[in-house]
């Protein structure tokens, strides 16, 4: 285990045993992806919410985007005898062996967002991204049925979940008439990596007009391109999660519509299945959290959430 791996889990330890994580209720652990974009925060704050409403305790690791170190998190959260584990997985098969040894040691897992293959964890807490995808390009579709779609896009090669985003969304637009997918850049679901993706594909491509982003820091991005490089008049944005400064897209008219999940009930809901499940009941294999596609239509009620 890396030296900041360990420091970062048992400072996370440090502060549970002050608040007396042992004396009374239930402890959980929490292994994030990172703590720069907003849904992962949300997650976690909905997550925190149920624990405290339960009077249960809750760690929350931060994997910083390093796959090796939500695994050593895993571990150490294993040593320490928590009661439950939730995962956001960056690597959906490199994490397997850690949640294996998990439940051999009796604890239980469940997934939150990126979908885990068939193994021993309890629930698969999220949206239905390959369902979601299609409807969202059919969307896309009808709200451009009028004219020709050349299509760019702002993924996250290293990210499942986003692959499943991209492939069930390309499935459903090529279906549609004159749609072109005319360039893919990797923003590797880190935001600077991303902007400077998303600028590279504009600058590279003139007669895009229109973008597909498959995560919160690609859809940032996106936006913060077209706006850069004035290319509102001519490329709408589609993609998924909202910040403030997508819904101010929205209010500008270039972003033609967003996928919003709802992160904090992810992480609520993955905090009351492991409690459940610490009490010995029977959860749901699959704990669906339903998205909505927002537009200037809707977009009212998202504001407070995002001021």
């Amino acid at each position: 285990m890396s030296r900041h791996v360990m420091m970062a889990v048992t400072s996370a330890f440090a502060v549970l045993a002050a608040t007396g994580a042992y004396a009374e209720g239930k402890t959980f652990a929490l292994v994030q992806i990172n703590q720069q974009a907003l849904f992962f925060n949300q997650i976690n704050e909905g997550a925190q919410k149920a624990a405290d409403a339960s009077g249960d305790k809750l760690a929350i690791f931060n994997a910083n985007n390093d796959p090796q170190a939500q695994n050593s998190a895993i571990e150490t959260f294993i040593q320490q005898k928590v009661d439950g584990i939730a995962v956001v997985a960056i690597d959906v098969n490199g994490i397997m062996p850690a949640v294996q040894q998990a439940a051999d040691a009796g604890i239980p897992v469940v997934a939150i967002d990126a979908i885990l293959p068939d193994g021993p964890q309890k629930a698969q807490i999220g949206v239905d991204n390959a369902k979601t995808s299609e409807d969202f390009a059919k969307f896309v579709l009808e709200q451009n049925k009028d004219g020709e779609i050349k299509m760019g896009q702002v993924v996250a090669l290293n990210s499942f979940i986003q692959n499943i985003r991209k492939d069930s969304f390309n499935t459903a637009l090529q279906a549609g008439p004159n749609v072109s997918l005319i360039g893919e850049v990797d923003g590797q679901n880190v935001q600077d990596v991303a902007l400077g993706a998303a600028e590279n594909l504009l600058t590279a491509n003139p007669d895009m007009n229109a973008v597909y982003a498959t995560g919160e820091p690609a859809m940032v991005a996106a936006v913060a391109a077209a706006q850069s490089q004035g290319r509102q008049d001519s490329v709408k944005v589609y993609g998924w999660d909202l910040t403030s400064g997508v819904i101010d897209g929205i209010d500008a008219g270039f972003v033609g519509g967003v996928v919003q999940q709802d992160p904090a009930g992810m992480g609520s809901a993955a905090v009351e299945a492991l409690a459940k499940i610490s009490a010995g009941e029977e959860v749901e294999k699959v704990i669906s959290v339903p998205a909505t596609i927002v537009t200037k239509e809707n977009v009212d009620q998202f504001r407070e959430t995002f001021k």
